[in-house]
């Protein structure tokens, strides 16, 4: 094992070690946050959870895309199972803090929508950039997952303390899935 894949397996573990650590303290400790922390979500924080839950979807959609252009890559259909149970995570929160997602069709038969501009843009243009080699459409999952992972940093740097704690477990835990996600692109890239 080089020195790079030793640093990355290191930082790999460690950071599921801290957000293991994170969840446990926030479980053990909430009940005595409770009282100085929100149970509510300013509509700042439900714009920017409609936000993540539709980049979810930008991620799943595109790799179903790409799993149907590439179905023998393995990498695109179980990254894609993955990104569904993001959604679901952040389904669930939308449905709890009362942001009307009624619009969004979910249904795989019908990806490619989106209702935010912005991610319909992005949907557009990985789908554009995953060309007709493998190396690019790998290349497009790894510019998903650095974008969900910004997304997400930004999220937790700007209003971590401001938000109930089910929101702040949803954000670690769907962050640590995308830098997974991001190492297995990666990983295949780099056999390619």
């Amino acid at each position: 094992m080089n020195k790079s894949t030793n640093q990355d397996n290191r930082r790999g573990f460690l950071s599921k070690i801290l957000v293991v650590g994170a969840s446990g303290v926030a479980l053990l400790s909430s009940s005595a946050f409770a009282k100085g922390r929100s149970t509510k979500l300013t509509q700042k924080q439900k714009d920017r959870l409609f936000f993540i839950y539709q980049e979810e979807k930008v991620a799943r959609d595109v790799y179903i895309y790409l799993s149907d252009e590439y179905p023998n890559e393995s990498t695109f259909a179980s990254i894609q199972l993955a990104e569904q149970r993001h959604m679901d995570s952040a389904q669930k929160l939308c449905e709890k803090y009362d942001i009307d997602i009624s619009m969004i069709d979910e249904s795989a038969n019908d990806y490619g929508h989106f209702e935010v501009t912005y991610l319909q843009n992005l949907y557009n243009k990985c789908i554009d950039l995953s060309g007709d080699i493998l190396e690019d459409a790998l290349a497009v999952g790894v510019l998903i997952e650095e974008t969900d992972i910004g997304t997400l940093t930004d999220t937790i740097d700007g209003e971590v303390g401001e938000m109930p704690d089910d929101v702040i477990n949803t954000y670690y835990t769907l962050r640590e899935g995308s830098y997974n996600h991001l190492e297995s692109f990666e990983a295949r890239l780099a056999r390619v």
